[in-house]
């Protein structure tokens, strides 16, 4: 599966950065990752009410 290989492939990446990495470092990596799964649940939303607009039409 193509999401895996790509998930194993930034396993593969990350880890001499990490394990170098201060605490500060890695609060700061992990905020990162907050707010890029904020942005793409965002986007799935955005993208669900786009089709949803599309399918009904203007009105009015």
């Amino acid at each position: 599966m193509m999401n895996r290989d790509i998930l194993h492939q930034i396993v593969q990446d990350i880890p001499d950065g990490i394990i170098h990495a201060s605490d500060k470092e890695l609060e700061e990596l992990q905020k990162i990752l907050q707010e890029a799964l904020k942005l793409r649940e965002g986007h799935k939303n955005l993208q669900k009410l786009i089709q949803g607009f599309s399918g009904k039409g203007m009105t009015g």
